[in-house]
């Protein structure tokens, strides 16, 4: 199989559940029903994965940067169009980095190479979503 070719699975598994294997082989729950709240639905996964890319991106460049940094989080939000499909039309991602003498320009630059350079799922949503990113750092 090629390198740049990508294969998931997705199994009804009864009563609005579904079971989703990953190319590498990994099952996720997923559950129709939103409002029921036992597994993520799609979208749910979708906003996860645009942050999670991001997040990946990011402590990898500050640790090549060697930023001390102790802790690190993204918080993602995603708007929606009213009528259907509900697409996402915008996101913005936060990151709060948290460290000792974490360079306010290293944390810039890395949240810009990540959002233009790297981050393959920010890259496919873009053609149809926004993405805005903002950061803070706490000093520890």
């Amino acid at each position: 199989m090629s390198d740049n070719l990508y294969k998931a699975t997705i199994r009804y598994a009864g009563d609005e559940f579904f079971i989703g294997t990953t190319p590498s082989g990994h099952a996720q729950t997923m559950d129709a029903k939103s409002d029921r709240k036992s597994a993520p639905t799609p979208l749910e996964m979708l906003l996860v994965a645009v942050a999670a890319c991001t997040a990946f991106d990011v402590v990898s460049i500050l640790e090549k940067k060697r930023q001390q940094v102790s802790d690190y989080k993204v918080e993602i939000e995603g708007e929606r169009r009213d009528e259907h499909p509900r697409a996402f039309t915008k996101f913005h991602i936060h990151h709060i980095v948290q460290g000792h003498n974490v360079s306010e320009q290293s944390v810039a630059q890395a949240i810009e190479l990540s959002d233009t350079k790297y981050c393959s799922v920010a890259a496919t949503v873009r053609p149809t979503a926004e993405i805005t990113t903002s950061f803070e750092i706490i000093e520890t």
